[in-house]
């Protein structure tokens, strides 16, 4: 029996079978996404209790779901039915800052905002920052690719992993990449692991790069009437040349519910605001920032600054950052992910609306503006069934349209299960198809996360 055979490998404390607490660890925020109960629970502490549990399952051909902090918003860490939940919350160490070196060792248990911190520290950076910095880990963020709110200038998580430790879907211990500043000795297999959805192999420490901590930044706040305006301005800002630190699109509804949660004492006027961020040092970054001012004031903006009081500037993105959390107070979210080009922005905003119309759904917007992400939420009562078959029609359509502006499904939240239809639209059958010669060569049992990403 599986069971016994984990009880022999490791410590009985790292497998779990309490109902109460496996079913905590049968989804992530995806709750939309189909999910089932789990064998059992196993939270590990190092790399070779982690290489147990894979060989055990392997054994006994049981599927392996790994789990972060479950913030993923597309159902990759949803249990399937009998499969073990191994959940690395307890690898948590930061285990080397290098700063001649400039990178950072780190379990994949390791919260985002707090390796940021460490580094911070040493006067360093590690500057991928989703929205749930503050809970995600950076091995989530390194199996969904995620990106934040400064990646429109600085990259996506791929852009920052040098090397990785992983356990393979036949059970080996193995070191992808390296620690160097160059290297092409091979494939690059630790980029091919990020992004993969831990339907390749399980992360256990992961190696990443650092950058000097960021200059002081300028925000730029603009408020607009309407969603297409705001994404005109997000078009403008392009074309003008500007590469902003960040770029963030936050609508009324969301800050009205980020406001009755936490009691920010926001007082927005308009419907839509759009927060850029300048790092630029010097004369420069003034010019700057006075010229996205500028695109704004072109675009429609009935407000806008370039704000003096950064305890204000910080309040409106960090509202940005509790908005999702606040908008699911209201009802279930159906969240998006699409990425469209920047020049689609605004089109891509007005079918959003429309859709919303159209479905009678409920539609709160946030969005990385700058580089096309958008994220609409899509809401729904609590137990009103009809209401959430229009919501997945809409979110359906959402997809449609992306595609049909030059888009992806999914620009940092991974397919997991909520985009698996949305997969097969967007790549070509022959693609696919490497896909799946991919997941069959390191997972020939087919045991890391079963049935996501592809069928």
């Amino acid at each position: 029996m599986l069971i016994d055979a984990l009880l022999a490998s490791l410590p009985a404390d790292r497998v779990v079978r309490d109902p109460d607490v496996v079913a905590k660890y049968q989804h992530d925020e995806a709750e939309w996404a189909p999910y089932a109960a789990p064998l059992a629970v196993v939270r590990p502490r190092t790399a070779l209790e982690v290489q147990a549990v894979v060989r055990a399952c392997l054994d006994h051909d049981t599927g392996v779901v790994t789990r972060g902090a479950g913030t993923g918003l597309s159902g990759g860490a949803n249990a399937t039915d009998g499969c073990v939940v191994l959940a690395l919350e307890g690898m948590n160490a930061i285990k080397e800052i290098d700063p001649l070196e400039r990178y950072a060792v780190v379990e994949p248990g390791v919260v985002n905002d707090h390796l940021r911190a460490a580094c911070a520290e040493h006067g360093l950076w590690y500057p991928p920052d989703p929205a749930s910095s503050p809970w995600s880990t950076i091995g989530g963020n390194v199996a969904t690719n995620a990106g934040g709110l400064c990646c429109v200038k600085y990259g996506v998580t791929r852009d920052y992993v040098l090397g990785m430790q992983i356990v393979t879907g036949t059970g080996d211990l193995v070191r992808l990449g390296r620690k160097t500043a160059k290297g092409v000795a091979g494939y690059d297999l630790a980029g091919l692991m990020v992004g993969s959805e831990g339907t390749l192999g399980v992360i256990t420490e992961i190696t990443v790069k650092l950058r000097p901590l960021q200059d002081p930044q300028r925000t730029v706040a603009g408020y607009f009437d309407s969603i297409v305006d705001a994404g005109r301005a997000v078009s403008a800002v392009a074309a003008a040349g500007l590469t902003p630190s960040a770029l963030e699109l936050v609508d009324k509804q969301c800050l009205i519910a980020v406001d009755a949660w936490k009691k920010m004492g926001l007082s927005v006027e308009a419907n839509v605001v759009l927060l850029g961020r300048i790092d630029t040092a010097g004369v420069v970054g003034d010019q700057e920032a006075e010229k996205m001012l500028s695109c704004f004031d072109e675009a429609g903006a009935t407000w806008s600054a370039v704000s003096t009081d950064q305890e204000e500037a910080d309040a409106l993105f960090a509202a940005r950052r509790l908005a999702y959390p606040a908008m699911e107070r209201l009802g279930p979210v159906l969240t998006e992910d699409v990425c469209v080009p920047k020049r689609a922005v605004p089109e891509m905003l007005a079918r959003i609306e429309q859709i919303g119309i159209a479905h009678e759904t409920t539609i709160a917007n946030i969005a990385h503006a700058g580089d096309g992400n958008l994220h609409p939420l899509l809401i729904t009562p609590r137990d009103d069934e009809a209401a959430r078959a229009r919501a997945q029609a809409a979110f359906a359509d959402i997809i449609d349209a992306a595609l049909e502006l030059g888009g992806t499904v999914t620009g940092e939240h991974g397919v997991g299960l909520l985009k698996m239809d949305g997969l097969a639209q967007e790549l070509d059958p022959v693609v696919l198809g490497m896909h799946r010669s991919v997941k069959n060569a390191l997972d020939p049992r087919g045991i890391m996360n079963p049935g996501k990403i592809f069928s």
